[in-house]
């Protein structure tokens, strides 16, 4: 395959590659959040009576 043939197939592959990119953003975007993990972060109500080590509590103590 000559020199150019490689170049078209190099960006062939970016541009494919791009535009698998940019398709699974949308649809990442576009998904809805599933039931029950509408509010994840941690608040004192929730965490009071908890004695566990979890992420949100040490994400909120930092």
């Amino acid at each position: 395959m000559s020199q150019t043939g490689y170049l078209i197939l190099a960006i062939s592959i970016l541009v494919a590659l791009a535009i698998v990119f940019v398709v699974s953003f949308v649809i990442y975007k576009k998904t809805p959040v599933p039931a029950g993990c509408e509010d994840i972060m941690a608040n004192e109500e929730k965490c009071a009576g908890c004695n566990k080590e979890c992420m949100f509590k040490n994400r909120e103590e930092k």
